[in-house]
């Protein structure tokens, strides 16, 4: 199943540097193997904005809750789902 999901981050201000670094470094690496794995298709930032725009492949609604449930910045994320089929205009 194709998902469309919108990510805005909103680490607080006043997070402490190390444990903001290492978050980012754990998403970064979570991230990066979902990709390997054809579960994350795209992955788009969204110009001027703390916020990405992705593409997930995954076998069903419960296995993208799990994966956003395991990003590291899941508590710092507004997330937006938007679940995706096939256009009939689509030459693909």
């Amino acid at each position: 199943m194709l998902f469309a999901v919108r990510m805005t981050v909103n680490l607080p201000p006043d997070m402490d540097t190390e444990v903001r670094a290492a978050t980012l470094a754990a998403e970064r690496e979570y991230a990066q193997k979902l990709q390997r794995s054809g579960e994350w298709l795209h992955l788009w930032r969204c110009a001027g904005q703390y916020a990405n725009l992705s593409v997930f492949d995954v076998t069903d609604n419960d296995r993208l809750n799990e994966v956003l449930w395991g990003l590291p910045l899941f508590p710092y994320l507004d997330i937006t789902v938007t679940a995706l089929a096939r256009h009939p205009s689509d030459v693909r």
